[in-house]
Formats: structure tokens, sequence, C-alpha cells
């Protein structure tokens, strides 16, 4: 049984994070969507939050499990029982990161492979910080994120 873990912080979860976990549903037995705590980012949502977000969004996708965690990533697929950490490549930009963490992943456990993943076009430019900036200034996000994600940051920063 093939098994992917999906980490990141989704603060907000974006539709470019909804694609790229229906996309890897079809390719893996189960997507494992990992909400990482992360408190260096001061997140907007709490992780409750954004698990419950992803959660609503994804309940109809049956292979599809939504978990929280605080701990060293490598740690969390190992115990999760996952073979393959899933990323997401929107640009060039972000390869070099992306490759040096699969190359750190790696050196912590040889026996976990990093499958990257590249967005559909029309959300390659999407980022979540890129929504709370547009969404903080009374801008309409409506078409790149969740309706479920849309409702929390029209209550954060106030309803149009």
């Amino acid at each position: 049984m093939a098994i992917a873990f999906y980490p990141g912080t989704f603060d907000p979860p974006t539709m470019g994070h909804i694609d790229l976990i229906r996309r890897a549903g079809k390719l893996f037995d189960e997507v494992i969507v990992g909400v990482a705590e992360n408190r260096e980012k001061s997140p907007l949502f709490s992780l409750q939050e954004r698990v419950l977000m992803i959660d609503e969004v994804m309940k109809e996708s049956e292979n599809v499990r939504v978990i929280g965690f605080n701990n060293l990533l490598i740690d969390c697929v190992r115990e999760q029982g996952a073979d393959t950490i899933l990323r997401g490549l929107r640009a060039v930009s972000d390869f070099e990161y992306e490759f040096q963490l699969a190359a750190m992943n790696r050196h912590l456990d040889p026996g976990i492979e990093t499958t990257f993943l590249t967005p559909s076009e029309k959300y390659a430019f999407l980022s979540s910080t890129l929504i709370k900036e547009v969404a903080s200034l009374a801008g309409d996000v409506s078409d790149f994120v969740p309706p479920q994600v849309l409702t929390a940051l029209n209550r954060v920063y106030g309803s149009k």
C-alpha cells in the first residue's frame, strides 16, 4: 500500500493545496495531510482550525486523512507508516529549498522517498502568504480558497 504524507503549514489552505491533495489521491492508496503547528511562522489560524478546514474540504475523499503534528517531519512520517513525502513545486524558485529538504529527509531515513507534484497552472502562483495579504486588504480571494476557508478569512479580516 503506497502512502503519501503531504506536510505543510496550510495557513490558510488554498485551492493549490486542495488540487495537489486531490491529484495525489489518484496516485496513492492513502494521502495523509500533515498540518504542521509551526509556531515560528506565527500562523493566522490555530493548528486545530487548519486541520478542521482541510478535513471539511476533503471529507468526500475516502483515502485522505488530515492530522496535526508538531514533531520532526521524518518522525511523523514514520509514525504514520507513510513511505513518501509529497511536496509541491510551484516554480523554479521552490526547487532549491525543496531539494535541500528532500536531501536532509533522505539522510535521516533513506527508506522514505520524496515525490514532487506541480500544481495546476491556474494555481501555480498561489501561496498562503499572498492569500492572507490580499484578504487582509479586503481583496477578493474567493477563486483561490475553498468556501470554508473564505468564511474563516472573512471572520478574521471582516466580511466584505
